[in-house]
């Protein structure tokens, strides 16, 4: 009895293909699914980033409110009346909103102060996307009030 030569598995030789319509669809779901993922990293990342610039903008809205209070007329509170000195009031509000590097206005209504703050907050993840920043505004209003006019005995020893 003679062997059989060896010949190569016809399994081996003839390895199925892909239909060729569907070559490369792996990567593209890949892509598709990395820039979905990338987005929504960026939309969670940079949204509390937003978050936070808001908070910053509403922090700075009340120091500008409260700075400018600070200027009182000297007269007219010696006097007993509250009245704000409008130059030095915005001045110093406008100056305070300077140094925070952010944009805002001040406004005086009598002894009432607004403050509005434009905060801009620059992206990290989303800047891939063509969104460099993210802007957010904030309003504060104070008022200027006499303080205590009387004594009262709030207990105690």
């Amino acid at each position: 009895m003679r062997p059989l030569p060896h010949a190569p598995c016809a399994v081996a030789r003839h390895r199925p293909r892909a239909p060729e319509g569907e070559r490369g669809s792996v990567t593209a779901f890949v892509i598709v699914m990395a820039a979905a993922f990338i987005a929504g990293a960026g939309l969670v990342i940079d949204g509390g980033l937003a978050l936070a610039g808001k908070t910053t903008a509403l922090d700075e809205a009340q120091q500008a409110a409260r700075t400018a209070a600070t200027n009182l007329a000297r007269q007219p509170l010696r006097d007993g009346q509250i009245v704000l000195d409008p130059a030095p009031a915005l001045a110093d509000a406008q100056a305070y909103i300077t140094a925070t590097g952010d944009n805002g206005t001040v406004t005086l209504d009598g002894t009432l102060i607004h403050a509005h703050i434009v905060h801009r907050q620059p992206t990290r993840i989303l800047a891939l996307f063509g969104l460099a920043q993210i802007t957010v505004s904030a309003n504060a209003t104070a008022q200027v009030e006499a303080g205590v006019s009387q004594s009262t005995d709030i207990g105690g020893p």
